[in-house]
């Protein structure tokens, strides 16, 4: 099967040579092509170019995209898409005047959901997520990262960890599993936190490994969950079963989680909302990716992670929505584009970079998504015939995506 898109207004992301992330000043560079073609053959780029190299063979397909841009499928690097219900009343709760810990504090928040989703059959679970995968799906979105952590048992972990692989295994995303059972410590253990340890580092990480359910394993590092050295321990239980780190931190205080991250190498550390200078430093000349989840901070009402800051120390910086429940229920990766630049004063071209090479790179597959090079996933967003790029974040309310493009095959 073979697909030609021509007379592309500009294609961004081009990257004739693979790189698995931009950092720094080089964030700012967005290589486009104006005039541009784009051939699919199966699932694959096969090669790109200005309109007048179009090469001259018998395709499938003829797509004609005049006046559209087309670049690479977000690559959404963090999300929590499997869940039971929604925290609705929570939503009430904050604008009544109570806070994201004081809702935790009395048996909602994490504990809300993880309720929920204990008392939900499996297929009912798989139902609801598939249709939050669908969405996002025709929002842009070409691979995701989807983590555990609503079920705090060792069921209901191993329950969520089996629905994202049956997702995995029925849509064409690319779909990164991630346990994350170290999301709160259940009622039953908040007197007895040494208890709830022993029971994911004996109990479900073995099963976990043994089943091959999940690439990496997360921990919320922060005041009241879990701590620095909790963390390390985590981490470092993952590692000898084969997951990577991947770990969310600085969401409302600097407790030492990024130099956790940092010291075992961790893919990426996510929320960065509270940013000391010895964070930033901490993350200079690592693999280590930031994350950045900005329409957590816009629904929490909480600071946005200081982008300019951290860019301007060379850092790179990746970008993704957070889905969840209670403090981020959408998956709508071009909301996060925009309110990265509104809000977090990230150029276009530095979102865009964030969304796509650097997202990828933050769930391990820079070397097949994230950009327009030949040899990777066709995962492509067609938009509507707009003036430029710049209209993404700009006309930050309106659909302005036409056609997506997952792995070859035109969404419908």
């Amino acid at each position: 099967m073979t697909t030609l898109i021509t007379n592309i207004k500009e294609l961004l992301q081009v990257r004739e040579n693979s790189i698995v992330k931009v950092s720094g000043a080089e964030m700012a560079i967005l290589p486009t092509i104006k005039n541009a073609f784009l051939l699919i053959k199966d699932n694959l780029i096969a090669d790109f170019g200005t309109m007048d190299n179009v090469p001259k063979i018998a395709t499938d397909k003829i797509i004609d995209a005049t006046g559209k841009i087309v670049l690479p499928s977000w690559c959404d690097s963090h999300t929590h898409i499997v869940y039971a219900g929604n925290r609705e009343q929570e939503f009430v709760d904050r604008i009544n005047g109570l806070s994201y810990e004081e809702i935790a504090n009395r048996g909602g928040g994490i504990l809300n959901s993880a309720k929920k989703l204990n008392e939900t059959s499996e297929e009912e679970i798989y139902q609801q997520s598939k249709a939050r995968l669908e969405e996002v799906m025709r929002l842009g979105t070409g691979a995701v990262e989807i983590k555990s952590g609503y079920g705090l048992t060792v069921e209901g972990e191993l329950k969520m960890l089996r629905v994202i692989q049956l997702l995995a295994q029925n849509y064409p995303i690319t779909i990164k599993a991630t346990f994350l059972g170290a999301h709160a410590f259940p009622t039953e253990y908040k007197e007895n936190r040494k208890g709830y340890m022993e029971c994911m580092l004996n109990e479900m990480l073995p099963e976990i490994a043994k089943n091959k359910l999940a690439e990496f394993i997360d921990v919320f590092c922060e005041t009241g969950y879990f701590t620095a050295a909790e963390t390390e321990e985590i981490m470092e239980a993952g590692i000898k079963l084969g997951l990577k780190p991947k770990i969310h931190v600085n969401q409302f205080n600097s407790i030492g989680g990024i130099q956790a991250g940092v010291k075992y190498e961790a893919v990426s550390v996510d929320h960065l909302e509270v940013m000391t200078t010895e964070d930033i430093l901490a993350l200079k000349n690592t693999a280590t990716m930031p994350v950045a989840l900005p329409s957590c901070s816009y629904f929490l009402s909480i600071p946005y992670t200081p982008a300019r800051e951290m860019i301007a120390a060379g850092l790179p910086v990746a970008l993704a929505t957070d889905y969840n429940p209670g403090s981020t229920p959408s998956g709508n990766m071009n909301f996060v584009v925009a309110t990265a630049c509104i809000k977090m004063k990230m150029t276009p071209e530095e979102a865009i970079n964030a969304a796509t090479i650097n997202g990828a790179y933050a769930m391990g597959i820079s070397e097949t998504h994230g950009s327009i090079t030949i040899g990777k996933k066709a995962n492509l967003i067609i938009t509507k015939p707009i003036p430029s790029y710049y209209q993404l974040p700009y006309a930050f309310g309106s659909n302005l995506i036409e056609t997506v493009v997952v792995e070859g095959e035109i969404l419908t």
